[in-house]
């Protein structure tokens, strides 16, 4: 298993970066708030997983060990892969899953795209006891530290990449326009996620 990755950024996309290790570009698909706390040419340590299918390799980054952890615990309940286990965590930090299972919290599961109410409900008794308690001392939502500049795109390629139609991408950046222009021009894009697919949700 490679648990982390260490080395500068040599490339950063919408879903994933490119880390240099040892002149080797290793390609790890993040979150939004993950890659928004990474600069080309800076380096940075990334905890990782790897998911290995019969057609593939995929390295999943994290920013820390404790997402890592939270990541491999979903994907142990049925029905749950790496695609839908990163979405959850694109939507909440590892503490606010823990509180939204350890409160039963239906509303804060469905705000995940690919997750419906019957899902939900199964998701809360399988995770039940795997999860842990909230450590409450990591904020509910997620976001970024750091300025992300270029909010607009790097919010649309997320929403695409967790499966959303374009159009429905472009109706929900125009949506969070106002709550961006309210940060004062430095957007905490994790929020932003947040908004925009409770908007998405609204719309359905």
């Amino acid at each position: 298993m490679i648990a982390f990755v260490s080395g500068p950024v040599a490339a950063l996309g919408p879903g994933s970066a490119v880390i240099e290790v040892g002149g080797v570009g290793m390609a790890v698909q993040c979150t939004p708030a993950t890659l928004a706390g990474l600069r080309t040419g800076e380096p940075a340590r990334l905890a990782t997983s790897l998911v290995v299918r019969e057609d593939s390799l995929t390295l999943y980054g994290f920013a820390d060990d404790d997402e890592r952890q939270v990541f491999e615990l979903l994907q142990t309940a049925s029905g749950v892969g790496p695609r839908l286990a990163q979405a959850m965590l694109a939507v909440h930090s590892p503490d606010a899953l823990r509180t939204a299972v350890a409160g039963g919290d239906e509303k804060a599961l469905t705000a995940v795209p690919g997750i419906g109410k019957k899902g939900a409900q199964k998701l809360l008794l399988e995770l039940k006891d795997r999860l842990g308690e909230p450590s409450g001392t990591v904020p509910a939502a997620r976001g970024a530290a750091s300025p992300a500049p270029g909010w607009k795109e790097q919010l649309h390629a997320a929403l695409v990449g967790l499966g959303y139609a374009t159009r429905e991408a472009d109706d929900a950046v125009a949506a969070v326009g106002p709550q961006a222009e309210a940060d004062g021009g430095t957007p905490d894009v994790g929020a932003l996620l947040k908004a925009a697919l409770r908007s998405l949700n609204r719309a359905r």
